[in-house]
Formats: structure tokens, C-alpha cells, sequence
């Protein structure tokens, strides 16, 4: 009887303890799912924040310095970086953050410092600043233009000639400067010229044209805008019902009928067949004429455009002459120095040799 309370106690005991063992195994299990879940999500977090500043202070940073639950360094750290490589594969580089990030282990515990950002050419962005403009108050930039009003107001009224001819010399040229940069925004690419056959006039066909382009009375004004799109139109409106057509050019510089004439040949395909010396041509639409569907080429200016070009244009012109009047009066102020200085020293030597030694 005793015998067999023993072997049920025995058995017992050996159950217990089986239990107890597989509860531990149980137990070292989950701290290590725990484990990688945190990693998990550590590494998540590092990847995918938008924030370019970590603080080493925090409750995910703080719970992640841990100690070993299988009192295995090694394992960790294999399954950590394991982890970071599986991360690194199936995640996106824009969710990926530019911080370097440092494994460190002390005393048995895992840590992860991190370290300076770096930009897209690879260089510290840690002690770089933005600086920020500060915006003025309408009051200072009120006393900034008064400012500014007064110092050219002492200049334009300095005794000095010379002062007062360099500050007008620099303002007129800073605005021809600026009127260039306004005239390129006009220059429109010329459009590739397509190959046509030209057509070769006899003399007397030329004779006979220039006869009947006189006597007709249809005429196309190219005034101070100069050649633009409607022009070339009207052109092409006149040559529906008419073989010849006269571009009358007024005002116009001298040799700038030449240039019209190479401009409009080229833009309406049409003949010059002669050139008045009151600034009139004549041209000829050709024998095989077909009128074009777009009858304003898209590389010209329009009506507003060729406006504004002219202004601009004119307001150049003005100010260049402005300019050359400026230099030559200082280049005469200078001359009248010089003159007077050297009438001073002639005085002074007059001056020595008459007085007695």
C-alpha cells in the first residue's frame, strides 16, 4: 500500500514538474515575440517618421533598452539586424529617413543612438540654419525710401558738377539696363523656313506689275509698331482680289525699308517687285497663290505687343542719347580742369621768376 502512495506521489511530481518546464519554455517564447515586436516596431518608426529630429528621451526609446531574455547577445543581434535588412527591402525610399542610426551594446544591453542627418549630397545638416527675412513694418520701409530720396536729392543738389553729371549717368544707365532685359521678353523664335520654289519674272512681267501696283490704290500702312501679325493679314486680304498690293512704311528710319521688306517677304511668301523712294513697296503674291489657312504667323507679335515693343524701343533710343550727352559733358568737365590746372601752374612759375631770389 505504502509502495503505491509512493510511485502516485512520484508521478505526480514528475507531472509537475514536466508542466512547470513547459510553462517556462511558454514563458521565454513570448518575451522573444515581444521582443521582435518591439524591434518591429522601432524600426517602423524610425523608416517611416517624417520628423528629421529624434530625441533619445521617450517612452518607445526608453522601453526599448532591454536585457536579454535568452542570455544570447548574438541571437539579438542577428535578429535585430534582420529585421532592418527585411525593412530595408519592401519599404519605399521616400518613407526611409536620412538619420543615421547606431547599434550599441553595454553591459549586455541594446541600444540605438542616433546620429546626424545627412542631405541628398551626403554632407551634415545638423548645424546648418534657415535663415528667416524679416518682414518690415510699412513705416520702416517708409523711412528706408526717405531715406534713399534724400541722399539722391543731396546729390542732384551737390555744388560739385561732377557728382551731379556721375549720379545722372548712373541712373540712366541702370535704366537702359533694365529696358534690354524688358525688350528680350519681345524677341519671338523665328519659325523654320519651309523650301518653296521661287518664282523668276521676266522684265516685262516686272514692268507690267510695278505698272499696275502704281496705278491701283490698295495699300497696307506700316506704322510705328512696325511688321506684326495683322500686317502680313492685311496683306493676304488685299491678294484675294488683287495681284499686287503697296506696304506704305510711315514713320521710317532710313535703310529700315530694307529690313521690312526682307521681313514681310519672308513672313507672306510674297515677290518685291519695287521700292519708292517715299518709303513705299511693292509687292506681288505670286502666280501659283494659294491663300494660307492662318493668315497671321504664329511667330509675330500682336496689335498690344508690338505696341509695347515700340515703347520700350523708343524710350531705349532716348536714353542712349542721354547717356553719350552725360559722357561728353564729363569728359569736358575734365578737360576744363585740366585746363585750369595747368593755367595754374603757369601762373605760379610766372610768379617765381618774377620775384627776386
Amino acid at each position: 500500500m505504502m509502495r503505491a502512495v509512493a510511485s502516485v506521489g512520484g508521478a505526480r511530481r514528475e507531472l509537475s514538474a514536466f508542466l512547470w518546464s513547459k510553462s517556462s519554455l511558454l514563458h521565454a517564447v513570448k518575451r522573444t515575440l515581444s521582443l521582435e515586436a518591439r524591434v518591429t516596431q522601432f524600426l517602423t518608426y524610425i523608416t517611416c517618421s517624417s520628423q528629421r529630429i529624434y530625441k533619445s528621451e521617450g517612452p518607445l526609446l526608453g522601453s526599448l533598452c532591454i536585457s536579454s531574455p535568452l542570455n544570447s547577445l548574438s541571437m539579438q543581434r542577428s535578429l535585430i539586424l534582420g529585421y532592418h535588412s527585411t525593412l530595408v527591402q519592401w519599404l519605399p525610399a521616400k518613407c526611409i529617413s536620412n538619420a543615421s542610426v547606431e547599434l550599441k551594446m553595454e553591459n549586455d544591453l541594446v541600444r540605438f543612438n542616433m546620429g546626424k542627418q545627412f542631405d541628398r549630397n551626403g554632407s551634415s545638416t545638423k548645424g546648418k540654419r534657415t535663415i528667416k527675412r524679416v518682414k518690415m513694418s510699412k513705416k520702416a520701409k517708409l523711412n528706408e525710401l526717405r531715406f534713399y530720396r534724400l541722399k539722391a536729392k543731396k546729390k542732384m543738389n551737390s555744388p560739385n558738377p561732377e557728382v551731379r553729371i556721375r549720379y545722372k549717368l548712373e541712373k540712366a544707365k541702370r535704366k537702359e539696363a533694365w529696358l534690354i532685359e524688358k525688350l528680350r521678353k519681345f524677341e519671338v523664335p523665328k519659325a523654320p523656313v519651309e523650301t518653296y520654289d521661287p518664282e523668276i519674272l521676266t522684265e516685262e512681267e516686272r514692268f507690267y506689275l510695278k505698272r499696275t501696283g502704281e496705278k491701283k490704290k490698295n495699300y497696307v500702312p506700316v506704322g510705328r509698331r512696325g511688321v506684326f501679325g495683322g500686317v502680313v493679314l492685311n496683306m493676304h486680304l488685299h491678294w484675294k482680289k488683287h495681284e499686287t498690293v503697296k506696304v506704305i512704311c510711315k514713320p521710317c528710319k532710313p535703310g529700315q525699308v530694307h529690313e521690312y521688306a526682307e521681313e514681310l517677304a519672308r513672313l507672306s511668301r510674297g515677290i518685291v517687285i519695287d521700292m519708292k523712294p517715299n518709303n513705299t513697296i511693292i509687292f506681288y503674291r505670286g502666280k501659283n497663290y494659294v491663300q494660307p489657312k492662318v493668315m497671321s504667323p504664329p511667330d509675330t507679335l500682336s496689335k498690344a505687343k508690338a505696341l509695347e515693343k515700340y515703347r520700350f524701343e523708343q524710350s531705349l533710343e532716348h536714353t542712349s542719347e542721354f547717356i553719350e550727352k552725360l559722357e561728353k559733358e564729363l569728359e569736358e568737365y575734365h578737360n576744363h580742369l585740366a585746363r585750369y590746372r595747368k593755367e595754374k601752374e603757369k601762373d605760379k612759375d610766372k610768379e617765381e621768376e618774377v620775384t627776386p631770389q
